[in-house]
């Protein structure tokens, strides 16, 4: 590789993606660098699925590994999160050992803890609101300093980790709703919601939520549809 070994997991992604190409257009495969993920909805189709895959593995002599691998698995864990056919949610074997750790004391430990929060942000409403404070005492002209009201939001973002709700996949058949929250200065926010059936009783699901900090400029406007 001409620029070294920095750009070896986009380049084996690639390799990946092309050896895998008409598996994954076809809608029932997912290849993230060496983790690759086969889903269906018949277990026949599951054992077609799963002998096409290693098809294309012997002849480019890719081997898998026994150990490492899991077949007709209703639930997964993949990329810290737990996935079934209904749902995605956060793996909190992921995230326990850092929601156990102390208050940040300094920028560096404030942007890990900020970087995993990042990461499950789309699970959790008003994210981008209720991380406003944290993200700026990350800023060079910010005095690095923990108050009451930023340890109470350092405080509310792992109780939303922890407590965050399942995302269910949408039903194109059935119809969406739309919340939007733009009461805030701060930022704005909206989930999109979908009534599932849980147990034979109807109830409210959330699919995704979303939101962002308002700049100064942005912070004028007023809200509008």
């Amino acid at each position: 590789m001409t620029f070294g070994i920095k750009n070896a997991p986009a380049h084996f992604q690639r390799i990946m993606d092309t050896i895998f190409q008409e598996e994954i257009l076809e809608g029932w495969m997912v290849v993230y660098i060496d983790d690759i993920i086969i889903y269906s909805e018949t277990w026949k189709d599951h054992v077609q699925y799963i002998d096409r895959g290693l098809s294309k593995c012997t002849p480019i002599n890719l081997k898998t590994s026994l150990k490492k691998s899991s077949f007709g698995q209703q639930e997964l864990l993949a990329l810290g999160h737990k996935v079934s056919g209904l749902s995605v949610g956060i793996d909190q074997n992921k995230v326990a050992a850092v929601l156990l750790r102390p208050v940040p004391k300094n920028i560096r430990e404030m942007k890990f803890f900020l970087g995993l929060a990042n990461y499950y942000g789309n699970h959790i409403k008003m994210f981008s609101h209720i991380t406003s404070s944290l993200y700026r005492l990350c800023s060079k002209d910010v005095v690095f300093k923990i108050t009451k009201e930023r340890r109470d939001e350092y405080e509310r973002i792992k109780h939303e980790l922890t407590n965050a709700p399942l995302l269910i996949l949408p039903d194109f058949e059935l119809p969406f709703k739309l919340y939007i929250d733009a009461a805030c200065s701060q930022g704005l926010g909206e989930a999109f919601h979908q009534r599932e059936i849980v147990d034979g009783e109807p109830r409210e699901g959330l699919i995704c939520p979303t939101s962002r900090q308002l700049k100064d400029s942005d912070a004028k406007y007023g809200a509008s549809l």
